[in-house]
């Protein structure tokens, strides 16, 4: 597996406030990890669950991408939530691996935790897998 991939900007990691931390792989591709900024919330000490969940979100598909060596995106068609913590104003990291590509359909798991490791939230997704390439042809013709 290619670790020298680089994960491409995404639109909503700048529209939620959230940075990319660093890249790992040990065996399992863990996408990213996420600092939620404070102008993302609507409290001043609590992020709501949507945010959580497009965080979760946008960790899962940087796996895909990294799993398949750059080849595929991947786009959401079903997801579970677990919300299990409060997720609290400050740093929050995820991580997501993936369970299984196939050739158009992916299994995804992500997870949130806090500064301190405790786990915040928990999802699973099912993707469609759309080639980079396909993408990049239709990217030209606009």
């Amino acid at each position: 597996m290619n670790t020298n991939l680089q994960i491409p900007a995404s639109p909503l990691c700048s529209a939620l406030g959230l940075e990319v931390i660093g890249l790992r792989c040990s065996g399992r591709p863990r996408a990213h990890r996420l600092r939620a900024s404070r102008g993302v919330s609507e409290s001043r000490r609590l992020h709501p669950g949507r945010i959580i969940t497009a965080m979760l979100d946008d960790c899962m598909g940087p796996a895909v991408w990294f799993h398949s060596c750059g080849h595929n995106y991947s786009v959401t068609v079903g997801m579970n939530v677990n919300f299990l913590r409060a997720a609290r104003l400050g740093r929050i990291v995820g991580e997501a691996q993936v369970l299984q590509l196939g050739k158009t359909i992916g299994f995804v798991e992500g997870r949130l935790f806090d500064a301190e490791h405790h786990l915040l939230a928990h999802a699973t997704a099912s993707v469609r897998l759309v080639a980079a390439a396909r993408l990049a042809v239709a990217d030209a013709s606009v």
